[in-house]
């Protein structure tokens, strides 16, 4: 589970995707196979948790990683390039940032 500390040493990822309603579920499933089948698997992956809006326009993707570079050598394997394909055809658009936690209250 997400642990979110203020001295976190490791790297956090928020994504956002914008998409429909008509394709929000299938986008939610197609983010919780890629993490139980795929990503969760990665070297330096801790944690990861998705979120939906109620009008289920938008999912957020709050993802720990060990160290930046795990997170980007993850994005570059063959699987996840393939996947993330498939996201996009899901989505009108999505856009991973890189965050460091600066507060927690």
């Amino acid at each position: 589970m997400p642990q979110i500390v203020k001295d976190f040493q490791g790297q956090t990822v928020i994504t956002t995707f914008e998409t429909t309603p008509a394709t929000a579920f299938d986008l939610v499933e197609a983010l919780e196979t890629a993490y139980r089948d795929c990503i969760r698997n990665q070297p330096g992956f801790l944690s990861a948790g998705l979120h939906m809006n109620d009008a289920r326009t938008r999912i957020c993707n709050y993802s720990q990683w060990r160290s930046r570079e795990d997170y980007q050598a993850m994005l570059r394997t063959p699987e996840m390039r393939e996947r993330n394909r498939h996201i996009h055809e899901l989505c009108r658009s999505f856009e991973p940032v890189m965050y460091e936690v600066t507060g927690v209250f």
